[in-house]
């Protein structure tokens, strides 16, 4: 019997049945590429940064579900922004009636991107801190999380404010070097 067209062809079944792992692996490659990007783009449409990290998350959602529609894989990010660009016109478009009904979102409240990239930069500093003698580590830690004052330091470790001083110099140097090397 003759292909009509209704039926898939072998090679369209054989993409339509790659395995779920090679779909999330196509999908979070794209994730760690153009989010970011995606997330600008969708700010281009909403103003609120929430609503246009949500629109990115359905985006991504969407394309996960559809990516056997893709024919060619470097056409995905191209679809991708299609998807993104079409939500947030939807999201305008229902925008006067979702505004009434939910709060207004935080201003200026950092992404999870970037908190994640935070809490790296943070475990960087700490294991840096570790690695300095002891005095050191004290007074930069007392100085710059605590925010005492250097008279208080030499206080509470009972040195002199000279040798505070000191030892938060070096302690510096040596936290600004080694985390240099790791850039």
């Amino acid at each position: 019997m003759e292909s009509v067209g209704i039926l898939p062809s072998r090679a369209e079944e054989a993409e339509r049945s790659a395995s779920p792992s090679d779909v999330d692996a196509v999908v979070a490659d794209l994730f760690a590429t153009e989010a970011r990007r995606l997330v600008s783009l969708a700010r281009f449409f909403v103003e609120d940064r929430t609503a246009a990290e949500d629109l990115v998350q359905e985006a991504f959602i969407r394309l996960a579900r559809s990516s056997h529609r893709i024919r060619e894989r470097d056409r995905a990010a191209a679809y991708l922004r299609s998807i993104v660009i079409n939500l947030a016109r939807d999201h305008n478009r229902r925008g006067l009636v979702s505004l009434r009904h939910r709060p207004p979102a935080v201003l200026d409240e950092p992404s999870a991107e970037h908190t994640a990239a935070a809490r790296e930069s943070r475990q960087e500093v700490v294991a840096a801190l570790r690695l300095l003698p002891r005095r050191q580590r004290d007074c930069v830690v007392l100085r710059y999380y605590l925010d005492l004052p250097v008279e208080e330091i030499a206080q509470t470790l009972g040195v002199s404010a000279n040798s505070v001083k000191t030892h938060l110099q070096r302690g510096l140097r040596s936290l600004a070097a080694g985390l240099e090397v790791k850039q």
